[in-house]
């Protein structure tokens, strides 16, 4: 019963002329962002996060616009993907595989459309999971203290690190600079400044939504304009788009089985959509009866990695939302949306701000039916948007960015150092070093710091309380485990994606 009255309250948050508004809006946007090639979901929800405080938005508004554009974000990753054989982003890596090739064989508009419902039955059966479980995995969080708090940060810089970068060392670095940077200003307990050599703009510590556009949004535009010079172009023309209902009915036991491994995927802190579209797309060819046509235009090996992709989205934020550990990049970025706007992420969430969990969860299934509709007639208008210049795109992108953070700080050093975090960025990526574990150590920094402090003040100083309970030490063993095997799972990864250039 209360399942259904907080829905009740959801949707009349939801459907409110502009919360509807909005979520459409962002559901537009997000496919615009999705497919550019390069932009990705983080960046294009760091980018609009400076719009979303320009407007005014409370938290709910704030929220429902950006995780539309999320949503978005992970539907239109597929359209070059499919049309350009260039992903939009790197869950839509292995939609490329069977994508590129039905679109060569004329089957452009098929895939588009398979692709499509695929994205929705994904995301709708997250959006169904995040409302049942959610609330589930909340009332867990009760069990957690300091030590187990401290454990389950510990296993999101593993995670996240280790599968979001090649190399382990360089994510540990990534993460050690993210923690190092979390340190600047007053210290919370004794109000003793840290490593503001003297600086007055310093002492309230490094803003991280100067940070999160400056590592994504700028750094971006640096790497677009030494990588994509040109104007681009659709390399596949696309023809009248027609539903195919038959293609569509015989993936459906394919969308169902790829939703469950993305959902399950995305849940895991750190895992996100990478993996759970990889993993969606090898569950899928282990089970097909006729495996030799993968990679060559299988309808079922683009429906497969689109919804287990979108599911994994979705799953996302269920640790986000209950625990306060971002499950993906982009949920780190959201996570400081949530923390900006004082909104502490945690079990008391749903209690203490419903309107907010369910107004947003209500936002989400709305969000994918205007998506569903958006993506299969409107696919060309999505298309068409392939062409655009970067000559009119980046300056778009870096006046959004600057206006948005002048206008929430006020500050001139805010943009200096929003400048310096996107050369220190362009600079990061080039020497591969991932940019999510500093993002993650500059928002989860201090409250790592604080239940560290916490766990040693009960304990009287003895580390041993670290590993006190069952769930503590599940954690410290689920961190070692995600940090080292991505080592041992890189070969898996490299061989679908050395596919890409067949």
């Amino acid at each position: 019963m209360d399942l259904f009255s907080n829905l009740a309250l959801g949707f009349s948050v939801a459907l409110s002329p502009f919360t509807l508004m909005l979520a459409i809006v962002g559901c537009f946007l997000g496919t615009i962002i999705g497919a550019l090639p390069g932009l990705g979901p983080s960046n294009g929800v760091a980018i609009l996060i400076p719009l979303a405080f320009t407007m005014g938005l409370d938290a709910t508004s704030a929220l429902v616009l950006l995780t539309s554009v999320y949503y978005g974000a992970m539907y239109g990753g597929r359209i070059s993907s499919i049309l350009l054989n260039i992903p939009g982003d790197e869950p839509a890596m292995m939609t490329c595989l069977d994508g590129y090739p039905m679109a060569q064989q004329g089957k452009a508009g098929e895939a588009l459309v398979l692709s499509g419902v695929a994205s929705f039955v994904g995301a709708m059966f997250a959006t169904i999971g995040l409302m049942l479980l959610a609330p589930l995995l909340a009332r867990v969080a009760y069990l957690f203290g300091p030590a187990e708090y401290f454990a389950l940060y510990l296993l999101a810089f593993c995670t996240l690190g280790g599968i979001a970068s090649k190399n382990q060392a360089k994510a540990a670095l990534a993460a050690c600079i993210g923690l190092a940077i979390a340190m600047i200003g007053l210290d919370n307990t004794s109000g003793m400044p840290r490593f503001t050599y003297g600086n007055l703009h310093l002492m309230d510590g490094i803003d991280f939504l100067v940070a999160i556009v400056g590592l994504f949004a700028i750094a971006e535009v640096f790497v677009f304009i030494e990588s994509h010079g040109r104007d681009s172009a659709v390399g596949v023309k696309l023809e009248k788009v027609i539903i195919p209902w038959k293609t569509i009915a015989g993936s459906t036991w394919t969308m169902l089985r790829s939703s469950v491994i993305g959902f399950i995927a995305g849940i895991l802190p750190g895992a996100g959509a990478s993996l759970g579209s990889f993993l969606a797309y090898m569950g899928e060819r282990a089970v097909s009866k006729d495996k030799e046509t993968f990679g060559t235009g299988n309808p079922r090996a683009v429906a497969a990695p689109e919804a287990g992709n979108n599911s994994a989205a979705g799953g996302a934020l269920i640790p986000m939302l209950t625990l306060g550990v971002p499950g993906s990049g982009t949920t780190a970025v959201l996570l400081a949306l949530l923390l900006t706007l004082n909104i502490t992420p945690g079990p008391t969430l749903f209690t203490d701000r419903p309107e907010v969990v369910w107004g947003l969860i209500a936002s989400l299934i709305i969000a994918n039916f205007v998506l569903l509709i958006m993506n299969v007639p409107m696919v060309k208008i999505f298309v068409k948007i392939l062409s655009v210049p970067p000559m009119l795109l980046l300056p778009g992108v870096t006046m959004v960015s600057f206006v948005g953070i002048y206008s929430l700080t006020g500050s001139y050093f805010d943009l200096l150092l929003m400048v310096a975090f996107g050369v220190g960025g362009y600079l990061l990526r080039k020497l591969g070093v991932p940019l999510v574990p500093i993002i993650l150590g500059i928002l989860l920094g201090n409250y790592m710091e604080d239940a560290l402090r916490r766990a040693m003040v009960l304990s009287n100083g003895d580390w041993s309380f670290l590993f006190s309970s069952y769930i503590a030490i599940g954690l410290w063993i689920a961190a070692i485990g995600g940090f080292v095997a991505p080592i041992f799972l890189r070969g898996l990864f490299a061989r679908p994606k050395a596919g890409l250039t067949d």
